[in-house]
């Protein structure tokens, strides 16, 4: 088992986890200020529904990587390769984001683990 293969199955597993973290969210815990530039403890209707769908692009993203580096097979039809940088820069700014978030403990917990899991896929990425 190489590193690519193994780093997938961790940023899926980081994706599944952030994923679980905005369902959270969007049942109403009071999570807010850990997401979204942290101005809510606990998230109005509408960001609820984002965390919501967030949570479902999360789990995508995962999929999509352990399917480019074939720990999952099937999907033939689905070309991966541009879909894995589209993710990582998605990252790469998402990490930024975060770095700059007006909340604390957004840039504290959300910002290393965004930016873990942004190296892990520019590495697969790469590779």
């Amino acid at each position: 088992m190489d590193f690519v293969y193994t780093a997938s199955i961790i940023v899926a597993v980081f994706c599944m986890s952030v994923a679980v973290f905005q369902v959270l969210l969007s049942l109403g815990y009071p999570f807010g200020e850990f997401a979204m530039g942290g101005y809510y403890k606990v998230l109005p209707k509408k960001l609820r529904i984002v965390s919501a769908v967030n949570a479902l692009i999360l789990i995508f993203m995962g999929f999509v990587f352990l399917l480019h580096t074939n720990v999952l097979n099937g999907l033939d039809f689905l070309s991966t390769n541009i879909l894995v940088w589209v993710i990582t820069i998605f990252l790469g700014l998402n990490t930024i984001a975060n770095l700059i978030s007006r909340s604390k403990k957004e840039r504290l917990f959300m910002t290393p683990l965004s930016g873990f899991i942004f190296i892990l896929c520019l590495i697969i990425a790469s590779a």
